[in-house]
């Protein structure tokens, strides 16, 4: 979605959705014939314009408050906050790392609606303080109060991304010291209350047609879909946990004599199409032993009459070079040692120590979507290689940091994981 930064406040960026328009407008008109109807009279047309626009007004200020709440609590707790987006159905704050404690994450999600009940608060106390006769600021103060209560209640449901599932997340969290265990039961929670919302709305809207039941049907609809992503999410960790490096390499290096000579490199009608940065790797061998590694790139710094003078024992660099892994490892660390090497591949070794294959984001991305039972055609997986990218644009290294920031699964041997 596009957004427009508007402001910034201790350097948080307020970006609003175009979206926003809409909705402002929609409370406008409804706030200006509702003041219409309370003055009974058509002739103040500017003044009950004004007092529209002012509700409206008063609605982004409620939802601006509410996150920035999250915000400063998030940077009180030691989380950077890098924006805060309005859009159709609210706002959010986006942060940059998930909290590390169950009570963190529980201060940061309640801490919003909090200023929307003091908010709310203060508007009805506030009533008795303007005579009666002054019906324009009661009325005022009754639509802002309102709004900021049902903003209030309307966070408060436990139902994922909302700040009541974040709530329910991060108590469950606390007493059984999972951060998984809670996040499987506010998901478990936003898809029943969805389910429910669901069929009230349903309900609601073949016994009155109201608009009403159109709404929970909406919300509903976007619960369920927020739970069905996250159960998605569950397998895939699942699948990361479970599948073995040496279900997803293939071989991709050819093997050559060190006794040959660099005119043999060419001979093997190495494949030009390829990207530049992803030479193919060519292993180098001495009496059955491995002894090295060369690329293609060795041959461009000499002149080709010399190919055959040249022995490849005098060119090659030690395998340790390569970053390599166990094919016994679990498919996760060959996620965090692509990432954490910046490299295109890594080397495959398999029990004995021997070179047995090789791996790359494609060969990954492809093995995880084979077990959800998604063949991806092999046009998808080239164009993912060339981009050394994860197929479909998946980003299976945040999944992976956040089963590590779940307690899911230790890196602390993540250097052991090679030959």
């Amino acid at each position: 979605m596009q957004f427009i930064e508007f402001m910034r406040i201790r350097g948080i960026p307020i970006r609003v959705h175009p979206s926003w328009l809409f909705i402002g407008f929609v409370f406008t008109f409804a706030s200006q014939q509702q003041i219409e109807t309370l003055l009974d009279t058509k002739e103040h047309i500017l003044l009950t314009w004004s007092i529209g626009l002012l509700t409206s007004s008063l609605l982004f200020l409620s939802v601006v408050l509410h996150e920035l709440g999250h915000s400063f609590m998030a940077l009180r707790e030691g989380i950077k906050v890098t924006s805060i987006n309005l859009f159709l159905f609210g706002g959010g704050t986006r942060i940059e790392k998930q909290c590390e404690t169950a009570m963190s994450c529980f201060r940061v999600a309640i801490i919003g609606p909090v200023i929307s009940l003091f908010l709310a608060f203060i508007c009805f106390s506030s009533l008795h303080l303007f005579p009666n006769s002054s019906q324009i600021v009661s009325n005022l103060l009754v639509q802002v109060g309102t709004i900021n209560l049902i903003l209030a209640l309307f966070n408060l449901l436990p139902v994922l991304p909302l700040d009541g599932g974040i709530i329910l997340n991060s108590l469950v969290w606390y007493f059984t010291g999972s951060k998984r265990k809670g996040l499987k039961f506010a998901n478990s929670s936003s898809r029943t209350l969805s389910i429910f919302a669901i069929f009230c709305g349903s309900f609601i809207c073949f016994k009155s047609g109201g608009l009403g039941g159109l709404w929970l049907i909406v919300i509903g609809w976007f619960g369920l879909a927020s739970a069905r992503s996250q159960n998605q999410i569950f397998a895939l960790e699942e699948i990361l946990l479970e599948l073995k490096v040496s279900q997803a390499a293939r071989k991709n290096f050819r093997v050559l004599e060190a006794s040959e000579t660099l005119k043999s490199i060419s001979q093997l009608h190495l494949d030009n199409s390829r990207d530049k940065n992803f030479d193919e790797w060519l292993l180098i061998c001495s009496g059955g032993r491995w002894v090295g590694y060369l690329t293609e790139k060795v041959l461009k710094n000499i002149p080709v009459q010399d190919w055959e003078k040249y022995l490849l024992s005098e060119y090659l660099r030690p395998l340790k070079e390569l970053p390599s892994i166990s094919e016994k490892e679990p498919i996760w660390h060959a996620v965090l040692a692509l990432a954490k090497e910046n490299c295109t591949r890594i080397l495959v070794f398999n029990s004995a120590g021997l070179p047995s294959g090789t791996l790359d984001k494609a060969d990954i991305g492809d093995a995880v979507f084979s077990r959800i039972g998604l063949k991806l055609p092999k046009a998808f997986l080239e164009a993912a290689r060339h981009k050394n990218s994860y197929p479909l644009g998946i980003s299976l290294k945040k999944l992976v940091d956040d089963m590590v920031s779940n307690g899911m699964v230790q890196v602390s041997n993540l250097d052991n994981s090679k030959k």
